[in-house]
């Protein structure tokens, strides 16, 4: 997992401490990081921001979380640009493999360059450097990728736009000015 410097929700855990037995990772956000995020999320607030993990051992090198995201934020509908409260909770699961690890490696391509992938089967490894996970990263990008883009409050409609029926309203054309041209 490549580190982005601009993360504003960031818990680093250490891989070389996660034994055969899961570890719990609990994590919340504070106001500073809420404020970041919605910064980042272009959103309005997030009000709240937690995570509850199982870090385990995968296979021989990698490390396994697993566990649940919550989070509550506040978006601008889309239709009246009032505030729009809306929870989320979503499991996560992710699998994380050093850098140079032969987990790492992408499916092999058939001979015409086709890479044979299954859209139900597990998601790739994450890669990560050094010695230590970014947990903190793994609830925000979950989080992120749940935020409905379009907003909108129950009772919230388009009322003041009405199309015409009459026929004066049809758009001009383009070539009416060439009505009056003559020709010398």
């Amino acid at each position: 997992m490549k580190k982005d410097d601009d993360t504003p929700f960031s818990y680093l855990v250490k891989v070389g401490h996660i034994s055969a037995n899961p570890v719990e990772v609990t994590i919340s956000a504070d106001a500073g990081e809420r404020a970041g995020l919605a910064e980042l999320w272009s959103v309005l607030e997030v009000k709240a921001l937690s995570a509850t993990f199982q870090v385990m051992r995968w296979k021989r090198d990698g490390v396994r979380l697993k566990g649940r995201v919550a989070a509550d934020i506040v978006q601008a509908c889309v239709v009246t640009l009032e505030p729009v409260e809306s929870h989320i909770d979503e499991p996560v699961e992710v699998v994380f493999v050093p850098e140079g690890s032969k987990l790492a490696r992408l499916p092999v391509a058939t001979d015409n360059g086709e890479m044979l992938l299954d859209p139900d089967g597990p998601d790739a490894p994450e890669i990560f450097a050094g010695d230590s996970i970014d947990a903190g990263e793994v609830a925000a990008e979950h989080v992120a990728l749940a935020i409905d883009p379009y907003p909108r409050k129950p009772d919230a409609a388009f009322s003041g736009h009405v199309e015409s029926t009459d026929k004066d309203d049809r758009k001009p054309s383009p070539f009416a000015v060439l009505k009056d041209w003559k020709k010398d």
